[in-house]
């Protein structure tokens, strides 16, 4: 039984008494009401469970005395972090050079009428953490693993990474006792083998996953992970009278990656607008195609739904898993099948840009005035993020199997699916899809070259590697820094754009795979996820303890204008 499941009533019982925060119910009623608030920009009323009482407690706090600090907080309810959405990137030393803010922190003209109005640029250039956020919480980057990975052999991380860990969850999700909305795809653990040549599930579960440029640098697997990433419209996207049809759920994918990059037309598997009812490539016939052009509205039972600029449809669900670095014969990162985590978000409700200026305003405001973030539950949903999200997640017990992450835990996740200023729907990955028909189908590193960000020259990673001055934002993937960078600290422009694809860039030796593994797995073992997921072998250096608010984190010359869809004509 994982922690999860056996402490959580224990951890909402104890929650008021030594956190003083009122527990929320968990009745459906409650947790609907919340979401609404939340998505309407107001604090939720927390329900108070009237079964609390003061021997009861103090009987069950000694049931945890046995537990880890991160655990103990976990069951306990005492929050550890209120201000777990600044990620631990935000603590960087940057030295007023060294900019990796850039690509998570715009501002942009109203004149694009984006519905994403954060409008934080300006990050780049002040610090703006509130009394609680200037301390540094993400304690697990002040840890040197360099002992703790000593006694795992090289055999059993390469065994344990090639585990499944993933496929139980079938049987799992099938109980009673399972109370989590995370949805299941049958083979997924395999990766590629999952999914058909357009990235459809085989298991008629009408996921499809699609290849995309992983966003700098947390995300590539030289810094500690690789992942994958599919995505599934609601029922009515993928219809025609009531019946699956492959032609009206390709048609509106396309349509749907129209709407998020905000462009005109794409290329596509082949479509026959005669079973869609509609001419996609206006040119006055219905005949099977492999261009569509933008239209007005979706199409099949989603007809009556208009295309919203920058923004999924309601009922949108995305998956991405998380995974250990996987080590071919040849030496060479690969997918393997053990998962760290399983992240899902579902957009339930579709607001406005109008309403969600709202939002942002109220955002800004809050921050202003330094008030913590609000964090609300969503029950076996996860937790909601205030703009029609609701986000969840699956991550590794003490034995590596998978187990709902703890509310706490998923606050996480807020800090860049919540109010973010270059995020396209408080999203990273689709946006970046490779375009049209050749980004369907499971991630392949090898097929996508360093393209330029829209309205740059030059390879987007060569830009952010020259930019920051190394090869993640804290500068100490001292592999990165010996493979790319002069000895002096220049990056090696000519070496890094003579590539073929960015998988000889961006992932790791194996030796470094194998440490990066190792390391991990001893935050798995403490299940100190609490203190950060990032994975590091030896202290960070360049990472603060503590904000001085009066330091400009970039000077002025070095502060930059992004976006992070990119230009795959180039």
């Amino acid at each position: 039984m994982t922690i999860q499941s056996s402490l959580s009533s224990l951890g909402l019982k104890l929650a008021l008494l030594l956190s003083g925060t009122f527990v929320l119910s968990a009745c459906d009623e409650s947790v609907s009401t919340n979401l609404q608030l939340a998505d309407q920009g107001v604090n939720p009323t927390y329900l108070v469970d009237e079964s609390l009482s003061q021997a009861n407690i103090s009987n069950q706090a000694l049931a945890v005395s046995h537990l880890s600090e991160a655990e103990q907080y976990l069951t306990t309810g005492e929050v550890y972090n209120p201000e777990a959405v600044i990620p631990p990137q935000c603590y960087t030393k940057t030295e007023g050079t060294n900019n990796p803010c850039y690509v998570c922190h715009q501002s942009y003209s109203a004149k694009e009428l984006r519905p994403n109005a954060m409008n934080d640029g300006l990050i780049q250039g002040a610090y703006i953490f509130s009394d609680v956020g200037v301390t540094n919480s993400w304690k697990n980057l002040f840890v040197d693993r360099t002992e703790l990975i000593k006694s795992i052999s090289d055999e059993e991380i390469m065994e344990y990474v090639n585990q499944d860990n993933y496929g139980l969850l079938e049987e799992q999700m099938k109980s009673s006792s399972w109370t989590n909305n995370i949805p299941y795809i049958k083979d997924l653990e395999l990766g590629q083998e999952a999914f058909d040549e357009d990235g459809l599930a085989k298991d008629g579960s009408h996921w499809v996953a699609y290849n995309y440029k992983p966003f700098p640098s947390t995300f590539w697997p030289t810094n500690g992970s690789t992942g994958d990433a599919m995505i599934r419209l609601g029922e009515a996207y993928r219809s025609i009278n009531g019946e699956f049809s492959k032609d009206v759920y390709f048609a509106n994918l396309a349509l749907v990656e129209m709407a998020m990059k905000d462009i005109d037309s794409l290329s596509t598997s082949t479509i026959d607008e005669n079973k869609v009812g509609i001419d996609l490539n206006n040119d006055g016939h219905l005949t099977q195609i492999k261009q569509i052009k933008k239209q007005s509205h979706y199409v099949g039972d989603a007809s009556d739904k208009p295309l919203t600029k920058m923004l999924f449809p309601e009922q949108t669900e995305l998956l991405h898993t998380v995974r250990y670095l996987g080590v071919d014969e040849n030496g060479e990162t690969v997918i393997p099948k053990r998962m760290k985590e399983v992240r899902y978000m579902h957009k339930h409700m579709l607001r406005s840009r109008e309403s969600l200026l709202s939002s942002y305003y109220a955002e800004r405001k809050e921050k202003h005035f330094e008030k913590l973030p609000r964090m609300v539950p969503a029950g076996d949903r996860g937790i909601a993020n205030g703009y029609g999200w609701t986000i969840n997640g699956l991550i590794e017990d003490k034995q590596g199997q998978l187990r709902p992450q703890h509310q706490q835990e998923l606050a996480f996740c807020n800090g860049c699916h919540r109010s973010v200023g270059s995020t396209i729907d408080q999203t990273f990955s689709f946006a970046r899809k490779v375009e049209g028909k050749d980004g369907w189908g499971y991630i392949n590193l090898k097929s996508i070259k360093d393209v330029p960000s829209l309205g740059d020259k030059d390879g987007e990673f060569v830009t952010y590697l020259e930019r920051v001055k190394g090869g993640d934002e804290f500068r100490q993937n001292q592999e990165m820094l010996a493979k790319w960078f002069t000895p002096n600290g220049k990056l090696n422009k000519e070496k890094v754009n003579a590539l073929n694809n960015i998988h000889e860039l961006i992932t790791p030796s194996k030796e470094r795979a194998l440490k990066l593994n190792k390391a991990y797995r001893t935050i798995v073992a403490e299940q100190s996820y609490l203190f950060g997921r990032d994975v590091t072998l030896v202290e960070a250096k360049n990472v603060l303890k503590e904000v001085d608010e009066s330091a400009v984190p970039i000077n002025e010359a070095q502060r930059y204008v992004y976006d992070l869809r990119l230009n795959w004509e180039q």
